[in-house]
């Protein structure tokens, strides 16, 4: 053979061990080499919604400073914070993909263990102090209803779907309380409310005829999405979640007692 030939066969020879090698490179970029992965984002499904159902509004309890701390270096957390001061802060803690750990033991309609489908927002408010509540700011409820609108329009959040934690954790929870503007922000757009004047028309006509029983409320309570029991008596189990209600819609007396007015704002909503 000549020297040309030999030169030949050895090339021959180097490109058939390259080829395995080579089909070896191009399979771990397949399989996705850290750096290597290449996706195409170029299209879209049209099967997809967000994750987000719900949103679920607490008090802090604590100050500012300390607000933040637990919710960043603690077990528990929330999507949003919004501070007590003159121009309040906007935080976001976790992303709104992500689950933050603010709902707990909570069910609303069919869900339950809402961290999983909803946005916790903590607002800065001292709560409950003896026997008095801490009032909200009207910078804070102004911040929150940007906040919300912006959050409502980008995941299509229905108006019933807009919660405080005591409406998911009946007995459990009492927080945003009942010093929490829901008429007001009904009054901007935001969640689900009743017409004051079919109200007044129910709770009459509840005074002359007597009071619906306590099945009849069972059902409204499910209905509006709270989980009471199917029991038909005005047991202990339905007296809190009545006061739940109650703290939403009727915040002037959340005893749990089923009164002419509470009955006839329970008919009433949507």
């Amino acid at each position: 053979m000549t020297a040309r030939g030999h030169r030949a066969a050895l090339v021959r020879r180097l490109q058939r061990l390259a080829a395995p090698i080579c089909l070896a490179a191009l399979g771990a970029c397949a399989i996705g080499t850290p750096g290597a992965l290449r996706i195409d984002a170029g299209h879209r499904a049209q099967g997809q919604s967000s994750r987000v159902d719900v949103l679920v509004l607490h008090y802090t309890s604590l100050g500012n400073d300390a607000s933040l701390r637990v919710l960043t270096e603690q077990n528990v957390s929330s999507h949003y914070l919004i501070t007590d001061e003159d121009r309040p802060k906007v935080y976001r803690l976790v992303d709104e993909n992500r689950r933050a750990w603010h709902a707990g033991q909570s069910r609303w309609y069919e869900q339950v263990g809402l961290n999983a489908t909803s946005i916790g927002i903590e607002i800065v408010n001292a709560g409950k102090q003896a026997d008095a509540w801490a009032p909200y700011s009207p910078a804070q409820i102004q911040t929150l209803v940007l906040l919300l609108k912006d959050l409502i329009a980008r995941h299509g959040i229905k108006p019933r779907n807009i919660v405080g934690h005591s409406d998911i954790s009946i007995g459990r929870k009492i927080d945003p309380g009942p010093l929490f503007p829901w008429a007001e922000l009904a009054r901007q757009g935001i969640g689900r409310w009743y017409d004051e004047d079919r109200v007044r028309e129910l709770e009459q006509e509840f005074l002359r005829k007597g009071l619906p029983d306590a099945a009849w409320a069972q059902e409204h309570l499910r209905r509006l999405g709270y989980p009471a029991p199917r029991s038909g008596r005005w047991e202990a189990e339905t007296t809190r979640v009545l006061a739940a209600f109650q703290m939403h819609y009727r915040p002037a007396d959340f005893s749990g007692r089923p009164d002419a007015r509470t009955l006839a704002i329970l008919a009433a909503l949507p």
